[in-house]
């Protein structure tokens, strides 16, 4: 009898810009399907399930958006990018929805190629007029 594996979140989705910028990292960083898997599994699980944090993990809270929870990852591992470890650059921009259960995440991108995250996406997609 094959054991059903317990999903994590209720669901796990992603915006197209996501989903765009992390093809075109995936081109460069073959195991970024991968990390991103383990990361789900680990620290999101530790960080929203378990309430553990390695302070990997902040709130964006200076954005006027109280429900989704907008979160920055600063701490991404990434195999493709040897001898960084988890401070390899990669960042991660993610809304959970704490009632529903919800990851969206929203950006992804390398710290060399850009400064900051794009503040501008995230209140277009979650500011309530």
């Amino acid at each position: 009898m094959k054991k059903e594996k317990k999903k994590l979140f209720n669901e796990i989705r992603r915006v197209k810009e996501f989903e765009r910028e992390f093809k075109s990292l995936l081109k460069k960083l073959k195991t970024l399907n991968d990390d991103l898997e383990t990361f789900i599994n680990v620290q999101l699980n530790l960080y929203h399930k378990l309430k553990i944090s390695n302070s990997g993990i902040v709130r964006i809270s200076d954005l006027g958006i109280e429900n989704p929870k907008i979160y920055k990852v600063r701490k991404f591992a990434c195999r493709s990018l040897k001898g960084k470890g988890s401070y390899c650059g990669i960042r991660i921009i993610y809304a959970y929805y704490e009632e529903e259960d919800i990851i969206e995440f929203v950006e992804i991108f390398y710290k060399g190629d850009k400064a900051n995250e794009d503040r501008d996406r995230i209140l277009r997609y979650y500011k309530k007029d």
